[in-house]
């Protein structure tokens, strides 16, 4: 499990392998992640873009940038918690991502919330990031 705070909002993340969805003799490899966010401050906050760099074993960087997360742009009060999954194809057996989400308090203040850097390893491999 990976985990970053950023203005009491925390950011946990548990990558794993989809074997089913890889080809890897076609050089396709797949990983689900699972996210959640809590809100550990006092203000209540609303998602309103993510920001991803994903680097495979060769150090090729993908930058994916999008409104919201899978369709939304969840608004999470003090103690909130939101939850979701997710995943990332690489041409490589192993990979590392790492972002941003863009939050917008209820004043309208933008600021970002580090999503923490994750390994993307085939099961077995030494889990590092690359």
């Amino acid at each position: 499990m990976y985990r970053a705070v950023t203005r009491e909002i925390e950011v946990t993340v548990e990558p794993y392998y989809l074997e089913d969805q890889s080809d890897p003799e076609d050089g396709r490899y797949v990983w689900g992640y699972r996210i959640v966010i809590v809100n550990n401050s006092e203000e209540i906050v609303q998602l309103q873009s993510r920001h991803w760099k994903i680097t495979d074993e060769n150090g090729i960087v993908d930058e994916v940038r999008g409104a919201g997360v899978v369709g939304e742009q969840p608004v999470l009060g003090p103690g909130d918690t939101y939850e979701y999954s997710s995943g990332c194809p690489l041409d490589t057996p192993s990979g590392v991502m790492v972002g941003t989400y863009q939050m917008q308090s209820a004043a309208g203040e933008l600021f970002d919330v580090e999503i923490p850097a994750f390994s993307l390893d085939l099961p077995g491999m030494a889990r590092t990031l690359n």
